[in-house]
């Protein structure tokens, strides 16, 4: 069987960095981890081809290749995901479809005309396909609600990967989250229970990844990595003494719950491993909302304290905003401002509240009979909330286009990272020097142009950075960095005002654009 692997377009995100990869000649942040992971559980005899369209488009010679064509997706990647089908199934090509996507929402997958659909974890439901591939059959669905051991799973083909256009690689230790958070859909794909890969299974997919030549940084995709904290501390206790056998070619960053602030320990062993920054899902500094959201981990210490042991552990924090929960009292956005800012988050992920299929919250919302239909579905930060909130939405959205244009003003930015920075724990690892690449040095020279030159930063950006040579030297080149992505930023914040702005004029013509997103 020869199976052409298919990654849809992202659209224009918080994380697509779109700007800051330019300067460096990579192509995307990080690489389709579930794909080159269902390669791993197909059979090894089949020949495999990936085609990672946000690196490239597909060619006709690889259409012509197929045998089979696997398409696997996020709920944000939908439009493309479609096209892609409809591509395929006009060059009469056998399409099966699988992912977060359409697991959520199948039926839209089997309008767009798909063979078969592998849902839920592969593990289980690609054994169950293969299977009736054997038996001749040509379409089907394949459902679980088992959730499999994980310490079964292959080694991923990171070698199907063009490792040159990505700028990080992801790994994966757990799925699953043991909270009960809402909105969230993670625990209802992969459950409450996190479920860790054995420490000696995960070395074994970094040993892999060294002998392919990567030298950068790993995104620990997990979306609690701390979610089985005694088996998390057994890895890294492997790890740290992995990284220094190898001279610590890896650098990690992974996503955790904020209660990561009370164990000490675990924040010194991340450290220790060479983690350097973390993703923490904050939402909203009213308690009220966090309660109501059922994010309880959230309400039983001071997040801002939270935040400050965590960032003088050595681990630079970036974190989740969301605007519009049921009940929210006027000036959200202003709150959510001024906690990012108090805390010294550099990077503040910003959206308005998404109601995701088959959430407690979307059940809740469907039975109120508050869901609306006509909202574009790739949701992302440019996407208008897909319910009726309990307060205006207009009032919701000018709060949101004035945080976020704010949030990511550059001089208040750099102020915010410039103060995290200042009291960021030096990292405990030391690779050995090597010379910076070309490309590098090229991107190092543009940023110090227009930030320390061009742009009206040139002050606040000479000042902060020989603050941090004289305060902080060891963390001068992670601040560097951080100045680099308000690169990206400053284009974003734009994009959000616009398509925010024209969506809500869209939902209510009666509004003037000019007048809602004029601050």
């Amino acid at each position: 069987m020869r199976v052409l692997l298919l990654y849809p377009l992202f659209p224009k995100t918080f994380w697509s960095y779109d700007k800051i990869l330019e300067l460096v000649n990579r192509k995307v942040l990080l690489p389709p981890l579930g794909l080159i992971t269902v390669a791993a559980l197909l059979p090894q005899d089949w020949e495999f081809k990936l085609v990672d369209r946000n690196i490239r488009d597909v060619t006709e010679a690889e259409f012509e290749w197929a045998d089979l064509v696997i398409i696997s997706a996020m709920i944000v990647q939908k439009t493309d995901a479609l096209n892609q089908i409809k591509e395929a199934k006009r060059r009469g090509k056998l399409v099966a479809f699988g992912g977060p996507y359409p697991t959520s929402l199948p039926d839209e997958g089997k309008k767009a005309g798909v063979d078969f659909l592998i849902l839920d974890e592969g593990e289980i439901t690609l054994p169950m396909f293969v299977e009736a591939l054997q038996r001749g059959e040509t379409s089907g669905t394949f459902r679980t609600t088992e959730k499999p051991d994980v310490t079964q799973t292959p080694i991923p083909r990171y070698d199907l990967l063009e490792l040159d256009a990505y700028d990080s690689m992801s790994v994966q230790f757990s799925r699953g989250c043991p909270f009960q958070c809402e909105f969230c859909d993670i625990i209802i794909l992969y459950g409450r229970k996190s479920r860790t890969k054995e420490p000696a299974q995960l070395l074994k997919e970094l040993d892999y990844l060294y002998e392919l030549g990567w030298r950068r940084g790993i995104f620990m995709v997990d979306d609690n990595f701390i979610g089985n904290k005694r088996n998390v501390k057994l890895l890294l206790k492997e790890l740290k003494v992995w990284q220094k056998e190898h001279q610590y070619p890896f650098r990690f960053n992974t996503e955790a719950s904020v209660d990561l602030a009370a164990d000490s320990e675990l924040m010194e062993l991340m450290v220790e491993s060479n983690f350097d920054a973390v993703f923490l899902g904050i939402e909203t500094p009213d308690e009220e909302s966090l309660k109501l959201t059922k994010k309880f981990q959230n309400t039983r210490s001071s997040l801002t304290d939270d935040v400050d042991k965590i960032i003088r552990a050595g681990l630079r924090p970036m974190a989740g905003f969301i605007i519009g929960f049921d009940g929210e009292k006027q000036g959200a956005g202003s709150r959510i401002i001024s906690f990012v800012e108090q805390a010294a988050i550099p990077t503040a992920m910003f959206g308005m509240l998404q109601a995701l299929p088959n959430t407690a919250l979307w059940n809740r919302l469907e039975k109120e009979g508050r869901l609306r239909d006509n909202t574009k579905k790739d949701i992302n930060q440019t996407t208008l909330m897909n319910f009726v909130p309990t307060r205006p939405i207009e009032e919701i959205s000018q709060e949101y286009i004035e945080a976020f244009w704010k949030l990511y003003e550059p001089e208040r930015y750099i102020d915010r990272a410039y103060k995290c920075f200042l009291k960021l724990g030096p990292p405990k690892c030391k690779a050995p020097f090597k010379m910076p690449e070309l490309v590098d040095l090229k991107a190092l020279a543009t940023v110090i142009w227009r930030q320390g030159f061009k742009r009206s930063t040139r002050w606040k950006f000479w000042h902060h950075l020989f603050g941090i040579f004289r305060h902080n030297p060891a963390v001068w080149e992670h601040y560097l960095t951080l100045c680099a992505h308000n690169e990206h930023f400053l284009e974003y914040r734009q994009i959000v005002r616009d398509e925010i702005g024209r969506q809500l004029v869209d939902t209510n013509p009666k509004l003037m654009d000019k007048e809602l997103i004029e601050i």
